[in-house]
């Protein structure tokens, strides 16, 4: 009897840990997914994450509030996002080199602002987002203590991937974005108008990753660090892939690197003899093997990573 309990408990904590890790990715991947139905390869998915993360930390840390550090961050993405749409739609500037030196830009600029706020150390402990469990639903067995005992960010990615697939699928404004990034042409020719809705593919990209920040922050680790992104964007452009350019795929492919996190942290647990580094490359490896599998198997929009001139021929 004892031992069951132990090992129901052991599962409760790992599937909360896995849901845990798969938020802030599965934010990421739903605002590259966003992104790239439009036509646009947001690659600096990797720098909005890290933006609103500092964001978040900035706007706590000032007000003491979570709530207001989640807003400050988001705040912090749609900025970012705004530059990338101005370099990447407007300028028609290289999507894979601009993206690139956003990423680099958002790292010197939160590394040096970051000693600013905080000090030289920057190890200042933030308040953080507290569990909200759900009526009803955490009394379920093993599910309800991991899964509806989560913070309002989490609960938030949920409601944010079933709009996500509604307005996708079900409605003319996400018509018209699957027709942008396929034909723009066409899509230009049907009176929709490209620019402004890559526009607010890629601003929408970049908020959404920040909120996957902000998570980080006010969640997981309470404070800010440098460079504390750890990839994550840049795994979310993986995601998006095995997730087929869906919604609901590209949460499922971050539940997947949700369990990989929670398994390689377990594992450090139980084998501290062994060298964590190589536990921290579960996860990135799940995800390569996932892509050599699925090779050929999916396909990106038509006109993904093509700037859009109405002039051109």
């Amino acid at each position: 009897m004892m031992d069951d309990l132990i090992n129901q408990t052991a599962l409760v904590a790992f599937i909360a840990a896995a849901f845990r890790s798969a938020v802030p990715v599965a934010f990421a991947a739903l605002g590259a997914m966003w992104s790239e139905r439009a036509g646009v390869y947001n690659v600096g998915i990797e720098g909005s994450i890290l933006m609103g993360a500092f964001g978040a930390a900035v706007g706590t840390f000032w007000s003491g509030s979570p709530a207001v550090g989640a807003v400050t961050g988001l705040a912090a993405g749609v900025m970012l996002g705004a530059l990338q749409a101005l370099l990447t739609v407007w300028l028609r500037s290289d999507q894979l080199v601009s993206g690139i030196a956003v990423n680099l830009f958002c790292a010197g600029l939160t590394a040096f602002l970051s000693r600013l706020v905080f000090g030289e150390k920057g190890s200042i402990t933030l308040p953080g987002l507290v569990p909200i469990p759900l009526p009803a639903l955490v009394d379920v067995p093993v599910l309800g203590p991991s899964i509806f005992r989560q913070d309002a960010l989490a609960y938030l990615l949920l409601v944010v991937g079933c709009i996500s697939s509604w307005l996708l699928y079900r409605t003319h404004a996400g018509l018209a974005l699957r027709a942008t990034g396929e034909s723009p042409r066409a899509a230009d020719s049907a009176g929709v108008s490209v620019r402004k809705l890559r526009t607010l593919a890629v601003v929408a990209s970049s908020a959404l990753a920040s909120l996957g920040g902000a998570h980080l922050v006010l969640a997981q680790i309470h404070l800010f660090a440098e460079n504390m992104s750890g990839g994550r964007g840049f795994l979310a452009l993986a995601i998006v892939i095995l997730g087929r350019w869906s919604p609901g795929g590209a949460v499922l492919a971050a539940a997947f690197f949700g369990v990989c996190e929670a398994a390689q942290l377990s594992l450090q647990f139980t084998h501290p003899a062994v060298p964590y580094q190589l536990f921290l490359m579960l996860p990135y490896l799940a995800s390569i093997a996932a892509l050599v599998g699925l090779a050929g198997r999916s396909r990106a929009p038509e006109a993904v990573g093509k700037p859009y001139d109405r002039e051109s021929r």
